[in-house]
């Protein structure tokens, strides 16, 4: 069955980096496109990049942009969200998902996607 399974995530200073793994199993990723969404305490959940797994087309808010790169290996079926310069406001669950589509939708548009990994928490702090 398909499955997403991110991983990565854990505590780090501001400044610091991570990399965020999201595992696909049960499909192929040239058939879905792979988002990374992120949600803090009473926020809302906000979308931050995509990747078309056809295309390799990408795709960030323009709160990451310059410092998180979305990335794929197909050879282990796993997209990755590499998280630079992190600030404290990155703090967030990050959730990987997947849509059966050929192009990224909105990344103001979550309720697009079809399935969701568990998510991993992400803390910058001193």
């Amino acid at each position: 069955q398909l499955q997403l399974v991110e991983s990565g995530g854990g505590l780090v200073q501001p400044g610091g980096s991570l990399r965020l793994s999201c595992a696909a199993s049960g499909f192929t990723l040239d058939d879905y496109v792979i988002g990374w969404f992120r949600q803090a305490p009473g926020k809302e959940r906000e979308g931050i990049s995509c990747m078309s797994g056809g295309s390799g087309r990408t795709n960030y808010a323009d709160s990451v942009k310059g410092r998180f790169t979305i990335s794929r290996d197909n050879a282990k079926n796993t997209v990755y969200l590499q998280m630079n310069s992190l600030k404290p406001e990155d703090t967030a669950v990050y959730s990987c998902a997947a849509l059966w589509s050929r192009r990224c939708p909105s990344l103001s548009t979550p309720q697009s996607y079809m399935y969701w990994g568990q998510g991993t928490q992400v803390t910058v702090s001193s």
